[in-house]
Parts: structure tokens; sequence; C-alpha cells
């Protein structure tokens, strides 16, 4: 089935993209705005169509339902110097083993050093849910953490475009 999808990076080697995690990603808006600041291209993956603003360039890819279905594609697809919008940690990992930035939708970079503590912690709150404790959910963003998203957004784009790599730090 995977050979069904399109392979986005055909026509633009060397340029850095933005792929959002788009299931259930509460910041597209933000994504859209500095992305379209910058030139940048955005695809959106996801296991349902929703509406994306086609006239900012901004392409859909619907995958198949399944688990993980979009991680894994957007794992196929990003190269070195990409970034990827998730609050999948094992996503962001994958990422990150590309060269790849990993943005995570609180507007925090996952980083080499902080991967480690994000997955070890995430593990964690499985176990506590498997045992019947309520871990809750992520809160809501309000405009203070949209507003660093965004910012931290265009820092890394900015670091993109000349050509890093989460790599690079």
């Amino acid at each position: 089935m995977r050979d069904a999808l399109p392979s986005f990076h055909g026509d633009r080697p060397g340029m850095s993209d933005i792929f959002i995690d788009g299931d259930a990603c509460p910041v597209k808006d933000e994504v859209y705005a500095v992305a379209a600041r910058l030139g940048l291209a955005v695809v959106v993956v996801a296991n349902q169509r929703m509406n994306v603003p086609t006239d900012l360039g901004v392409e859909m890819i619907v995958v198949p339902d399944g688990p993980d279905a979009a991680d894994d594609w957007i794992a196929e697809e990003i190269r070195a110097g990409d970034i990827v919008v998730t609050a999948d940690i094992p996503l962001a990992a994958r990422c990150l083993d590309v060269g790849a930035f990993a943005l995570g939708t609180n507007g925090r970079e996952f980083t080499r050093d902080s991967i480690g503590g994000a997955l070890a912690t995430r593990e964690i709150k499985a176990t506590l849910r498997e045992s019947g404790t309520a871990t809750g959910g992520p809160r809501p963003l309000g405009a203070r953490e949209r507003s660093r998203f965004s910012s931290e957004l265009d820092r890394l784009a900015h670091r993109a475009l000349r050509g890093g790599t989460s790599a690079d730090g």
C-alpha cells in the first residue's frame, strides 16, 4: 500500500520542508503562517482528509488507517534539515535519527540531548495508564504557548534554511 502514496521531495532537492503529523495537531495555522512568510512547503500527513490552505502551497497526504501509518510515511520521506511538527515522541526520535528537526506542538524542540528523557517519561506514563492511574492529557494551548511555538518554529526554519540539521545542535 505504501507504493500508492506519493513521494514529496521529488521536485524539491535541497529545500527544507515542514511536515505536520496532522491528526491531532493544534498549531497548524501557526505552521502555515511561518511557512508562508519564509517560502517553505508544508505537508500535512493524516489518516483522513482535512482542509488545508492550498493557496499557500500546503499539500495534504492521506495515509491508510492503521497504527503509525502517518508516522511511517513521514519517517520515510523526511531528510536532514526538514522540520517535523509532532507530539509523537517516537516519531520525533526517528526524525532526529536522519538529521531532521523535531518540534513538539508545545513549542519545545526535541534534541539528541532531550529525546531520551522524553521517551523514558512517555514509558512511565504509559505504565501508569495501564495500571489505571489517570495521567491526564495535554493542556489546551493558550496565546502564550502558540506564540512560543511560532517563535521556535521560526528559529528552526532559519537554521534549516542556512543548511543546518538537528545534529548541528
